[in-house]
């Protein structure tokens, strides 16, 4: 059963992969005159975060399930700390093994504007969570956190940063079968053959890309339901490692293909700003449309508040270490690498060893409660 339930997951993570690849076409297409770093975090890190958005709206909304919730924080918070480890360290590894580099260089600028961003973030959630009760208007002072970001991004934006249109640039003939296209979920051949994008085509891609990408998140959130019962651990724990490394795999490649360009920014920046998405709008959107359209508070089930408050204080732990790590040196080579893969390697570790209540866990997480009341 759990070998099924894995090969599952797997299935709605390519599916997710697959799909994602038409959602990045559209949204570059209409993102085409942003600047590089900003475009990261802005177009790059909505377009691969819109997993984990749909994640939390079917456990959350259509399941009209409140420990939905719970599985909503464990996957965006797994998938923050995926972000902030894994994918800079995997970028770190690919230029370094396709001889691109030796190193990334990545602008301070870009560094202090998502990391200071994200941990402002963090403390605000973290603050609401400690309540113990999220309310609709929780959600939206998210939202709001997420639009002085975007509002802050363009304004530091100047105009000499702004990028040709994309129809005058070249666009290679790639060729193909339409319907292995279509097999192979290639969306934007599928559907448009060898025809250029234009501002309809790319909002009809961005569509279908979008529906695609629920279905995959539907079955990746049944899996997880499963997954929990059959393990006999709660669904929280079960999201913070599986639902999160599949949803993240969007951020992922998206960070590679940047990296490969020589891009290192945007590379950095899709990462960082997938994390802010993730806090304010992956959790803030659902939760207020929650409380507008059903009129209920969310008030976290005792058995699920104290392991999120941990995991919250743990994502807040790891992205101020993961930030020093981007921050102190002139570059990013194989040993910041190796730092960050450690770090995720610890970080899964400490949640399977909590799952299964494990002494040293427990002891932590006591600890981590502990400073989340101080702080509060």
């Amino acid at each position: 059963m759990i070998f099924i339930l894995l090969l599952l997951i797997l299935l709605s993570m390519l599916i997710i992969w697959r799909a994602s690849n038409g959602f990045e076409a559209a949204s570059a297409y209409l993102g085409h005159n942003f600047s590089d770093g900003v475009r990261g975090a802005t177009i790059n890190a909505i377009g691969s975060s819109l997993p984990e958005l749909l994640t939390v709206i079917i456990g959350l909304l259509l399941f009209i399930d409140k420990d939905g919730f719970a599985m909503g924080v464990g996957t965006t918070a797994g998938s923050a700390i995926f972000n902030s480890a894994v994918i800079p360290a995997a970028v770190i590894i690919t230029i370094i093994t396709i001889g691109l580099a030796t190193q990334a260089k990545v602008s301070k600028k870009v560094i202090l504007r998502d990391g200071l961003w994200l941990i402002a973030c963090e403390f605000a959630f973290i603050f609401m969570l400690s309540k113990g009760v999220m309310e609709w208007w929780h959600g939206l002072f998210l939202n709001l956190l997420y639009v002085g970001y975007i509002v802050f991004m363009f304004s530091t934006m100047s105009r000499s940063e702004w990028t040709a249109h994309p129809e005058d640039e070249e666009e290679e003939d790639v060729g193909g079968s339409r319907p292995i296209a279509l097999l192979t979920l290639d969306l934007q051949w599928a559907i448009f053959g060898n025809r250029r994008l234009n501002y309809s085509r790319a909002w009809l891609l961005l569509a279908t890309a979008i529906i695609v990408i629920s279905l995959a998140c539907w079955l990746l959130v049944e899996t997880v339901y499963m997954f929990g019962d059959v393990l006999g651990i709660g669904v929280y724990f079960v999201a913070v490692i599986l639902a999160a490394a599949a949803t993240s795999v969007p951020d992922t490649i998206l960070s590679i293909k940047d990296a490969k360009a020589g891009e290192y920014d945007d590379a950095l920046a899709n990462a960082l700003g997938s994390n802010i998405f993730d806090i304010t709008i992956c959790l803030g959107l659902p939760l207020m449309l929650f409380g507008l359209i059903y009129g209920e508070a969310i008030t976290m089930l005792p058995e699920s508040q104290g392991p999120i408050t941990e995991l919250r204080a743990l994502l807040l732990i790891f992205t101020i270490i993961a930030f020093s790590i981007y921050y102190f040196g002139q570059s990013m080579g194989k040993l910041k690498a190796f730092l960050l893969f450690c770090l995720y390697l610890a970080f899964v570790g400490y949640i399977v060893a909590s799952a299964y209540q494990v002494t040293f866990a427990l002891e932590i997480g006591q600890f981590l409660q502990g400073i989340i009341q101080l702080m509060m």
